[in-house]
């Protein structure tokens, strides 16, 4: 039942769920759970040579276990990479690749508008060990040109960005930073795999925040990080030494979520579009963020290499924070939280959230105003979100 060794004969669809697989000697049909720290061995022979890489097999489960190699697996089938190695969450992730693959005196061009704590490594954390950032507007290919220098060796990019979601050209941005000898880097949490592959747009790396759509239920944090065998060897040792680990556990769960992932990507991006239209025509909204929306600046690009918006929905309230934070307090059906990826519609105000500990220079230079409002749009019924909004807006 495993399709690795022919998955170019698979759709996606059936990848998520049939790629992947670490069966047992009992052959059971749904992924086992692997709850164990470590592995024995039939021998000292054997366990020497799993422990020197000489032959396959599980040895600690800080670096092996065949819970999340079934996760790992079936991520890079479905995003179209050689490997993937799993981490605790997406900013483990993050930091995996950026500690596994620069040193000090290296320069990392980015793209400004990010999600908040992505901001507070890349200027804060890895300035402090002499890796040097500069932020540009996404949006901009004359921006990322002239930001990058002889010492950039990595161009980082999230598309849509958090929260405007802004899109960015990957394969006009991966040209650049090849010419420049530079790896991209995509953060593709908010569309997952089901809506965008940005490898084969020639991305060299992708990761992703696993605690969101992946997962899509708001039950477990995960990171991943998909590529070719020889960038994701670099960042799996570091994984392996450093030991932000994805638990067995969380992998177990993350599988069944992929399983369900276009299913769910499709109607989350239905119910925003939806929602999005509405939202465009009310009277208490001035502007609305989202990609499947011909309003929006990159829609034709979108179109292009998305299969369809996604679920997150960004707009500005009239009357700045007291206006977003009266909206926030009237909803009743609408999750009040910073968290998205799950099948329950979220809302949160970004200013005082999940940017709350970028720079106000920072937030105003990157889109952030007060009255922004931010929703992830769940698996409702599209007319009882609408109804939970007015609440607050009319």
């Amino acid at each position: 039942m495993s399709v690795e060794n022919n998955p170019l004969q698979y759709h996606p669809e059936t990848l998520a769920i049939r790629g992947g697989r670490e069966s047992s000697e009992y052959r059971e049909h749904s992924q086992a759970l692997h709850l164990t720290s470590s592995f024995c061995y039939e021998s000292a022979e054997q366990a020497a040579a799993m422990f020197m890489g000489e032959i396959e097999g599980y040895t600690y489960s800080r670096f092996t276990n065949p819970t999340v190699s079934a996760f790992q697996q079936r991520l890079a089938l479905m995003e179209g990479g050689e490997r993937a190695i799993a981490t605790a969450t997406g900013m483990a992730a993050i930091q995996a690749i950026m500690m596994s693959l620069l040193k000090a005196g290296d320069h990392i061009v980015s793209s400004q508008s990010l999600f908040g704590s992505t901001t507070n490594l890349f200027a804060g954390l890895l300035a402090k060990f002499g890796v040097e950032t500069t932020f540009v507007d996404a949006r901009d290919l004359a921006a990322w040109e002239a930001a990058a220098k002889p010492n950039s060796k990595l161009f980082f990019l999230e598309t849509p960005s958090n929260p405007l979601t802004e899109i960015a050209d990957i394969a006009a941005i991966a040209d650049l930073a090849h010419r420049h000898h530079a790896l991209l880097v995509v953060d593709n949490s908010f569309c997952s795999p089901a809506l965008q592959q940005p490898l084969k747009l020639g991305a060299d790396l992708v990761m992703h925040s696993a605690t969101k759509y992946l997962d899509g239920h708001g039950r477990v944090m995960g990171g991943a990080v998909v590529g070719s065998n020889a960038l994701v060897e670099q960042v799996y040792l570091h994984v392996r030494t450093a030991g932000p680990t994805l638990a067995p556990f969380n992998a177990w769960v993350l599988l069944s979520g992929l399983e369900t992932l276009a299913l769910r990507m499709d109607k989350h991006s239905a119910n925003a579009l939806e929602l999005a239209c509405w939202l465009e025509a009310h009277p208490a909204i001035e502007r609305v963020y989202y990609p499947g929306l011909p309003s929006h600046p990159q829609h034709e690009l979108a179109l292009r290499q998305q299969k369809a918006g996604g679920a997150v929905v960004s707009f500005v309230v009239k009357g700045g924070r007291a206006g977003a934070w009266k909206l926030v307090d009237g909803v009743e059906l609408i999750s009040r939280t910073a968290n998205l990826g799950d099948v329950k519609s979220t809302i949160t105000h970004p200013a005082s959230t999940t940017h709350a500990r970028v720079a106000a220079e920072v937030r105003q230079k990157a889109g952030i105003e007060e009255g922004l409002i931010r929703v992830a749009v769940g698996l409702e019924n599209v007319q009882d979100l609408k109804a939970d909004l007015a609440r607050g807006l009319d």
